[in-house]
């Protein structure tokens, strides 16, 4: 029996107002216990057989599946088991963090609490539901966290791959330049005859504009061609130079006939001028496909998160799985060959556009996991009376029949510990729910078919 009072008991808002009686029979049924900070008073997969009330201090619960997360009971507060909880074990490690006076309340005897304190079992129910709501939001929020860090780090990679590629390339555009301008103050001082200007300029605009010949043996016969050639006009240095004057589409006629029209004094300078422009203008095309891809995605991920847009809008399908295939290249380019199949229309949904691409975002992302990075992602839209209908599919194994009944529930999940929270789907479904459409699922092995339908967009969505 606890040595505990009424009034001390009446502190605890479900308790305040509950006849004498009933209060009695709580304390002569409950147990006193006191706290030092960093005592347990769970442990992780401790059967779930009591409920706490806190009546002084603070108690803290860790997940071991998710130290990260980490839930408060103050005091003035119920916790543990709650009658009707189909709780079984204790999901987390559970220790005081203050001088803590607790009463515990067997689980065995909870019928008899709903028979003689029906009030307090109505109550209890309440903070039951509070308390899913919260671990739920807590569940949601980490889910959350968890994608974002995942989407930034794809990101981070894909945006890192460019950026390199565009500061190397600058960095060695600094140097041609300088080698162009070393080579233009050597043909100066020749002074360079109207025939031999005329010469180097139209060589170097046919460089500029020729197409490199694609096939790797007669590229590399057409190389020993040009090193041969310049030998023999007495440049002993040409191999620097032919192996970027044949990227750049070079044949050795042209360029014989330029040599051929100019003192052999002027064609190693004319020949070092010619092969720095056109490296120049190979580093300004690399440096435009770099930046271009820098900026395209920026626009996918202000496009796939609707900045600086109005929330509700119509919005266009294919734009949004579009935005959202870019922003998950990185999951994309290991494997998995990506099959498109748009309505030849633009299919428009009244919508929070940027939740929507969150839908797009779990469905891919379970599906390029069940291929395990490797397989086909087949994106399809398609109208079906007066709803828009989003399908993706996959070439994974399939979804189990006993598993497909339960992928939309919260926190079910068949990824290995630390990899899924069982969120995504359900996040997505109420989603899609919010918007007045509907998810199905049809998976067979090779063949899994998520069917988002959303109405059109002359239909109103509500906040």
């Amino acid at each position: 029996m606890a040595g505990v009072t009424r009034e001390e008991l009446r502190t605890v808002p479900v308790f305040y107002d509950l006849p004498d009686d009933q209060l009695d029979w709580f304390l002569a049924n409950a147990t006193e216990a006191r706290l030092a900070p960093g005592d347990v008073y769970v442990r992780t997969g401790d059967p779930a057989d009591k409920m706490m009330v806190v009546l002084e201090g603070e108690l803290q619960v860790r997940r071991d599946d998710a130290p990260d997360t980490v839930f408060t009971i103050s005091a003035k507060a119920v916790s543990g088991a709650l009658p009707f909880s189909r709780m079984k074990v204790f999901p987390g490690t559970g220790r005081a963090v203050a001088p803590s006076h607790v009463l515990t309340f067997p689980a065995a005897m909870f019928d008899q609490l709903i028979a003689r304190m029906p009030e307090l079992a109505q109550r209890l129910v309440s903070t039951m539901v509070d308390r899913t709501r919260e671990v739920t939001r807590m569940e949601q929020q980490r889910d959350r966290l968890a994608a974002l860090g995942k989407l930034s780090a794809g990101l981070a990679h894909e945006l890192n791959n460019p950026a390199a590629a565009v500061r190397r390339t600058a960095e060695r555009l600094r140097d041609v330049v300088g080698e162009f301008r070393n080579s233009v103050s050597q043909l100066e001082k020749q002074q360079l005859t109207d025939g031999e200007r005329t010469a180097i300029e139209k060589f170097e605009g046919d460089c500029c504009t020729a197409e490199p010949e694609t096939d790797v043996l007669k590229a590399s016969q057409i190389q020993d061609e040009i090193e041969d050639l310049l030998r023999r006009h007495g440049i002993v240095d040409g191999w620097q130079y032919a192996a970027s004057l044949v990227e750049s589409g070079v044949m050795t006629q042209p360029l014989e006939t330029m040599l051929k029209s100019m003192r052999s004094e002027v064609a190693a300078p004319a020949l070092r001028r010619v092969s720095t422009m056109v490296e120049v203008n190979d580093l300004l095309d690399e440096l435009e496909n770099g930046s271009a891809k820098i900026s395209d995605l920026v626009r996918a991920i202000k496009e796939y998160s609707y900045m600086d847009q109005a929330p509700v809008q119509d919005v266009d399908l294919k734009k949004g799985l579009e935005d959202t295939l870019t922003i998950m290249g990185h999951k994309l380019k290991k494997g998995v060959t990506v099959k498109r199949d748009y309505h030849e229309t633009p299919l428009l949904v009244n919508s929070f556009g940027s939740e929507l691409n969150q839908v797009w975002t779990n469905i891919i992302d379970n599906a390029v996991d069940a291929m395990k990075g490797k397989g086909e992602l087949r994106v399809k839209t398609f109208l079906d009376g007066d709803c828009a209908v989003v399908e993706i599919g996959d070439s994974g194994p399939g979804i189990p029949p006993d598993v497909q009944s339960h992928i939309f529930e919260p926190f079910f999940t068949t990824k290995g510990v630390g990899d899924g929270t069982g969120l995504g789907l359900d996040t997505a479904l109420r989603i899609v729910r919010k918007h007045r459409g509907s998810i199905t699922v049809n998976s067979r092995p090779g063949d899994t078919r998520f069917q988002v339908r959303l109405p059109v967009a002359d239909v109103p969505v509500h906040d």
